[in-house]
């Protein structure tokens, strides 16, 4: 389980250990100073997508429907790389729904890496001190900067989004009403 910080190297960390994987399994070399691994039975990814444009489904319905797809092609010793997964819902339902299937997936012998935002998911999955669980964050120096590594760390309740906020956003944000007294507007972003 991968939380921490926006902008932390989360991601990354998760395409990294896919491609990883993927050349271990075809005994090729991987570009590591270490690494630890035991054939996989398949890499498979359930990413967030854009909104379906042809309006099949909403976002949580197409995700849904996309992890039904993805379970029926598992095989123990396959590796689940989730990223965001479930996050196109509220915290509480997102956090049922994929501890539901995170619980169903390890105790079939599924390796799963997942990044994910959702505290409820990651401190309650921590809670249980279950050793096959490991748990890396993205950590945020005193001064708001991000140093893009990961380090061994239970869950925090933040993601620092605060910080992005104010990178983007110069000025304080503050509406205010357009000469012709119309429609209200915020201030440009950077």
């Amino acid at each position: 389980m991968v939380t921490g910080a926006n902008q932390g190297g989360k991601s990354t960390l998760l395409r990294a250990i896919g491609l990883a994987q993927l050349m271990f399994d075809a005994g090729l070399f991987v570009a590591a100073d270490q690494f630890r691994a035991s054939p996989s039975a398949g890499v498979f990814t359930h990413y967030r997508r854009d909104e379906d444009t042809s309006l099949q489904h909403g976002k949580f319905d197409d995700e849904l429907v996309r992890m039904s797809q993805l379970v029926d092609r598992l095989r123990p010793n396959a590796v689940v790389l989730l990223d965001e997964s479930f996050s196109s819902t509220n915290e509480i339902e997102g956090s049922q729904v994929a501890r539901d299937i995170v619980d169903s997936l390890v105790t079939a012998g599924i390796r799963v890496c997942y990044v994910t935002h959702l505290y409820q998911l990651s401190h309650g999955l921590a809670e249980q001190h279950d050793p096959r669980h490991l748990f890396l964050r993205a950590p945020r120096d005193p001064d708001g900067l991000h140093p893009y590594r990961l380090v061994p760390a239970e869950p925090e309740s933040t993601s620092y989004a605060v910080d992005q906020f104010r990178q983007v956003f110069a000025e304080p944000l503050t509406v205010r009403a357009d000469r012709r007294g119309g429609r209200a507007g915020l201030p440009r972003s950077r």
